[in-house]
C-alpha cells in the first residue's frame, strides 16, 4: 500500500475516528493487592479507582500517572475464582514506560525483588537505553530512558 498522506493525517474508514482516544489496557491479575502495590509503590502510578462487582465476582482497579480524562491508564482485572496464575500466551508483547535514569530505576526495582530479564543497556544497533522488567503476573514492561 502506498500512503502519501502526511504524518498524523487520518485515513481511517470509520467516520469520526480522528476523535477516538486510547483509554486503557486491561491486564488480568492473580493477586490484585500485589499488583496494585507494584504499579503504585514501585512504578509511581496512582490508584485512580477500584470497584468490586459481586454479581460478576470480579474487581477492577485502574492505575496510572494521571487522571483518566487526560491519560491512558491500566485496568487491573481480578477474577475472584481464579485459582492459578493466568497463561500469557505468545501474542502479548509488553507495556512501555519512560524513565529519566534507567540504571537507578532498575537498581531500586532489583532491590525490591522485581524480575529484570533484560538489564539496562543500549539497544542492538542503537544508542537508546532500554530494560525489561516483569510485574507480579509476569507481564513484560519495557523501560526506555528519556532524559
Amino acid at each position: 500500500m502506498n500512503d502519501d498522506s502526511p504524518a498524523g493525517a487520518s485515513t481511517a474508514a470509520v467516520p469520526g475516528a480522528d476523535k477516538f482516544r486510547y483509554l486503557h489496557t486491561m491486564l488480568r491479575v492473580f493477586d490484585l493487592d500485589k499488583s496494585i502495590d507494584f504499579y503504585t509503590r514501585l512504578l509511581g502510578m496512582k490508584l485512580l479507582r477500584r470497584k468490586d462487582f459481586p454479581t460478576g465476582e470480579f474487581t477492577l482497579a485502574f492505575v496510572g500517572y494521571g487522571d483518566e480524562a487526560d491519560n491512558t491508564v491500566i485496568e487491573l482485572t481480578h477474577n475472584w475464582g481464579q485459582k492459578t496464575p493466568y497463561d500469557k500466551g505468545d501474542a502479548f508483547g509488553h507495556l512501555a514506560l519512560s524513565t529519566p535514569d534507567i540504571y537507578a530505576t532498575c537498581a531500586v526495582l532489583e532491590k525490591e525483588g522485581v524480575k529484570i530479564p533484560r538489564p539496562p543497556g543500549p539497544m542492538k544497533h542503537g544508542t537508546t537505553v532500554i530494560a525489561f522488567i516483569e510485574d507480579p503476573d509476569g507481564y513484560k514492561i519495557e523501560l526506555i530512558e528519556r532524559k
